[in-house]
């Protein structure tokens, strides 16, 4: 078993190690999507902070709430910027490598893997 984690690489899925047990696979693979969830979402309310800006019609309640919410997903866009650059870091202290997981088709592609062996996982009698 030993010989397959050498082997094996980074080319493996989170599937693939939680199979195997690979706990440092498995940790590194969560922290890069929970990286790249976090940053995705803070785009998004800052889009959606923008349409309720543009949408306020010069109400003084909405206009501060749009302009909370913009300013709250910049600060948590900043706080997943410095949470790569960490743990990156201390990532790369620990022996870990977390910054070559960050990649968005391979998110996909795990994505469609548990999809599918969802989907098969029922024929098992």
């Amino acid at each position: 078993m030993a010989a397959e984690r050498v082997t094996g690489g980074g080319s493996k899925s989170i599937i693939d190690a939680a199979s195997n047990y690979e706990i440092l696979e498995i940790i590194n693979r969560g922290l890069a999507y929970a990286i790249i969830v976090a940053g995705f979402l803070s785009v998004v309310f800052i889009f959606v902070g923008g349409i309720s800006f543009i949408l306020s019609g010069g109400q003084e309640d909405k206009i501060k709430s749009a302009v909370s919410t913009i300013r709250y997903a910049i600060i948590g866009l900043i706080i997943t910027i410095l949470a790569i650059v960490i743990v990156g870091t201390v990532g790369k202290a620990m022996g870990l490598d977390i910054i070559k997981y960050i990649n968005f088709a391979d998110i996909i592609d795990t994505i469609t893997n548990i999809t599918s062996e969802g989907g098969s996982s029922r024929s098992l009698d």
